[in-house]
């Protein structure tokens, strides 16, 4: 099995599995998601049966590539080749014990108040990290998610490897707030408090039976026991922390789960769109680290300028200083269509090997979004020569 998910995770069903499958064991690979899709894209050498992820788009992508066996693998009246297996949303996390106030919503984690405090993965590292910053594109569109995303890189402290760094980092001391997965936080609850961000929107995470397995029937019969009651059951263990999709299970169980996310299930406010994501993939990692990530110090002390500003510069003076640190150089139908045309849309690494069309393309990318970042300086520069307090 290939997966993303953490071994308190993947040890419950270990053991599940052994007392099922009477001695045959589970070999289990841990990988964060992008480093999984690429390893199956470039041919499943290693012979996995199971991709085991969060991702939605993982899936989409991999299926676009074909590495899903055909229909019918596991029998007329077995799983599909890809099934959903529990459902989850994404929001930020605190440690219990934190004097610095609770976010209330994702507008409350842009106030001066949380001023390097808070740590995100970046989404070219993490699947579920990608996720959370395409769910803020679908929600507010493509020019205010992305303004969101750039005011809200003024407030964080750090931008972690993998998305298991996050809650890591928040136990650790590291910083005070974090943005991560639901399960990830809810899993060490005895430590992390979590909010849902709202709207919350409902996402199901899946397992597929791979191309090239060496043992397509074991596959097949581990996604059995994953949707059986046993297997859905078991994704309440508090170190699993997963909402099931079985409605039986997970409503005789709706006390123990997040009154948010029952409220959302049953009232759903908007459907995550994995294709319109795995269509942008590339270009929209790429963007996040040429913004934020590569420029992260950068663009963090421009924004603390700006702030510093506040009470003294002229409040339209602020606005279009703010106006240059939140424009993306982008538009959506051309993120699209560059990742259509340069045949970038199942590439996962955002300017690691790239091909000389790609480097062209991210080469403009980042001198757009350096000359906004120069023009926001110079304004800056200005302001502060006439109005620093």
């Amino acid at each position: 099995m290939l997966t993303s998910f953490p071994r308190e995770m993947t040890d419950v069903y270990q053991g599940l599995w052994q007392d099922a499958a009477q001695g045959s064991r589970l070999r289990i690979l841990n990988k964060n998601t992008i480093s999984a899709i690429e390893e199956i894209q470039r041919g499943n050498a290693r012979a996995f049966d199971l991709f085991w992820a969060s991702s939605p788009e993982a899936f989409e992508l991999l299926e676009r590539s074909g590495a899903f066996v055909e229909p019918g693998t596991c029998g007329q009246d077995g799983p599909a080749p890809v099934e959903g297996f529990a459902i989850f949303s994404v929001g930020w996390a605190r440690r219990r014990d934190s004097t610095l106030f609770m976010p209330g919503d994702w507008n409350d984690l842009l106030l001066p108040l949380y001023r390097d405090q808070i740590a995100m993965a970046r989404p070219a590292r993490s699947g579920s990290t990608h996720l959370l910053v395409e769910q803020m594109l679908q929600v507010r569109g493509w020019e205010d998610g992305w303004a969101y995303l750039l005011e809200l890189s003024g407030n964080l402290s750090t931008l972690t490897a993998r998305s298991f760094g996050v809650p890591d980092g928040l136990v650790n001391h590291r910083f005070e707030i974090g943005l991560t997965i639901d399960f990830l936080a809810l899993s060490r609850s005895d430590v992390l408090q979590f909010q849902y961000g709202r709207p919350i929107m409902t996402i199901t995470a899946q397992v597929g039976v791979l191309k090239g397995g060496a043992y397509p029937a074991a596959a097949c019969d581990f996604v059995r026991l994953l949707l059986s009651p046993e297997g859905q059951t078991a994704l309440l263990d508090p170190q699993v922390a997963r909402i099931p999709l079985d409605d039986d299970i997970r409503n005789a169980a709706a006390d123990r789960l997040p009154s948010d996310m029952i409220a959302a299930l049953r009232l759903p406010w908007l459907a995550y769109d994995p294709d319109l994501s795995a269509d942008r993939y590339w270009a929209v990692n790429s963007l996040f680290d040429l913004m934020i990530a590569d420029v992260l110090v950068t663009r963090r002390g421009l924004w603390h300028r700006h702030h510093r500003l506040h009470g003294t510069a002229p409040e339209d003076a602020l606005r279009q200083v703010s106006a240059l640190l939140t424009k993306v150089p982008v538009s959506e139908a051309e993120a699209r269509e560059v990742a259509k045309l340069s045949g970038t849309g199942l590439r996962l690494v955002p300017q690691v090997g790239m091909e000389p069309k790609e480097r062209e393309i991210i080469d403009n990318w980042r001198a757009r979004s350096d000359a906004l970042l120069e023009a926001a300086d110079a304004a800056l520069t200005r302001l502060e020569d006439r109005y620093a307090p």
